[in-house]
């Protein structure tokens, strides 16, 4: 979700061409029998209502005008959601007119025309790509093959950890958190670690996720739509022109060493492919049902680092952070552990399962601190919503943070208590699933455009997590005990923290394993 402070920028512009001209689109839609709304200003809509953080200022919005909500940003017609029940109504009821996702300009500029699986309109293509993605890319044989790669990252990481501490010095968890993911999705991606010190790959990386959460002024007001009013262009073609060299020279590096193991008919090393071999395998079948171009394997690469680096990091931060602040839930955590690893060896992807606590801390994190804010859709049909009527082209808002936070639905909805995802017996509670089966809790989505990398995502967090709790008291800042962790939000499209978590780290097992 783009960072509406950027439009603060046209705001003269605006208020000139508040009294020229009003909206063609106003005037074409009321005759509809559309949601409640508040009162719009001429060209911008409502944009003035939205706050630096959006699902804020919208939320506060639907307490005002209820669940479904009818808005005007610019020129774009968009309708916001913010019950379980409007959720479920749109993405499970009404789910085939909303399976597309809209087109946001610089995003789409960046994934090559929305050639990549995230952005790519319902069709055979998608189609084709979920079903690699739950079989191969993402599936379980690749993620098993992969275990060794996340296991050795995390022995960096807790070794980093280690020599800090006994230091004595600060760390930036979330900067090590990133880095982590970032080391753990380019080895499994492309066998290399593109972390290692702020090279290249990191850099474009980030700078892509960047201009991907800013609002883009021109694509919202239809008569600035030819007008580059941010100076966007130039930056957007130039971190997409790095990140293509870069690319294919990764690519050609790989496409290299296949032939040199086809020619000598070896097994190609260890024998596990990562997800670029498995793309160029498809790429190569000339019988394959889908022919993909090199930009889909680009774009689809590019997918994995936007969805799959900044959000397990600022999960695992802003979890890190709730229990820094919550001293008897961290205890509590660290005495599961305990007892059901030890202290003689680190925890593991396979402990999990056996870690309820844990899990459940994961997904009090999700529904307080959702990494995907809104979920966007556009609707591609006319359709009747709640007896409401939601024109085609409409863009759909689904406020997972807000749905996180209903008080109908959930008790003391602001408090962080994982124990409300532990039944009686010590288990997970499996009707209060993360995977978007249940529409009070939507961390990843729903239905068929939900995020085929739940699991991964799952599998690191609640690992880090654990480990992070295992190993380590965790000081705030100067290292006072009394201090509380800031949980302020910040702007950005996975909802980071306002602050840095500055944290001495001091280690607990001794001796460390």
């Amino acid at each position: 979700m783009p960072d509406f402070q950027d439009y603060l920028i046209i705001l003269p512009l605006i208020w000139l061409a508040t009294i020229l001209v009003r909206t063609f689109f106003i005037s074409r839609t009321k005759k509809a029998r559309l949601p409640p709304s508040p009162r719009a200003l001429p060209i911008i809509g409502h944009l003035h209502l939205l706050s630096r953080i959006p699902h804020q200022s919208l939320h506060k919005l639907s307490n005002q005008h209820g669940p479904l909500m009818y808005l005007l940003f610019g020129s774009k017609p968009c309708v916001i959601v913010s019950s379980p029940e409007m959720a479920r109504e749109c993405l499970k009821t009404h789910e085939t007119c909303f399976l597309n996702r809209p087109k946001m300009t610089n995003i789409d500029y960046l994934t090559y025309g929305s050639a990549d699986f995230a952005l790519s309109p319902y069709g055979p293509y998608w189609k084709f790509m979920k079903k690699l993605c739950m079989t191969e890319l993402l599936g379980g044989k690749t993620l098993d093959q992969h275990i060794s790669v996340r296991a050795e990252e995390m022995k960096r990481f807790l070794n980093l950890l280690l020599d800090k501490a006994n230091a004595g010095e600060a760390v930036d968890v979330g900067a090590e958190l990133i880095r982590l993911a970032n080391n753990i999705i380019s080895r499994m991606a492309l066998r290399t670690r593109c972390s290692e010190k702020e090279d290249e790959a990191g850099k474009v990386v980030k700078e892509m996720c960047e201009l991907a959460g800013k609002a883009n002024v021109s694509e919202m007001i239809w008569f600035c739509k030819n007008l580059d009013l941010q100076g966007f262009g130039k930056r957007l073609e130039d971190v997409r022109g790095r990140y293509d060299r870069m690319m294919e020279r990764i690519m050609k590096e790989h496409e290299e060493a296949r032939r040199k193991e086809k020619k000598e008919m070896v097994d190609g090393g260890d024998g596990i492919k990562d997800v670029l071999d498995i793309l160029l395998d498809i790429y190569e079948d000339e019988s394959s049902e889908i022919r993909m171009t090199r930009e889909n394997i680009k774009g689809f690469i590019m997918n994995m680092f936007g969805a799959g680096t900044d959000t397990s990091a600022v999960t695992t931060e802003w979890a890190i952070s709730e229990l820094i602040n919550r001293p008897h839930v961290m205890a509590k955590a660290r005495q599961e552990i305990d007892m059901v690893i030890g202290k003689k060896r680190i925890v593991e992807e396979s402990d999990i399962a056996k870690l309820p606590y844990i899990q459940a801390i994961v997904k009090e994190t999700l529904r307080l601190h959702p990494t995907g804010p809104l979920i966007v859709r556009e609707c591609t049909e006319d359709c009747v919503v709640a007896g409401y009527e939601i024109p085609a082209k409409t863009r759909l808002f689904v406020n997972v943070w807000a749905i996180g936070r209903d008080p109908n639905h959930w008790e003391n909805p602001l408090e962080f208590w994982p124990e409300r995802f532990v039944d009686e017996e010590g288990s997970g509670k499996s009707q209060l699933d993360v995977r978007g089966q249940h529409f009070h809790l939507l961390p990843f989505g729903s239905g068929r455009r939900s995020c085929p990398g739940a699991t991964l995502a799952l599998l690191v967090v609640q690992t880090t997590l654990a480990s992070m709790v295992q190993c380590f008291e965790w000081k705030v800042g100067d290292g006072d005990e009394s201090r509380i962790v800031d949980m302020e939000e910040g702007p950005g499209i996975s909802l980071p923290r306002a602050h840095p978590l500055v944290c001495v780290p001091v280690a607990r097992l001794t001796p460390f394993p």
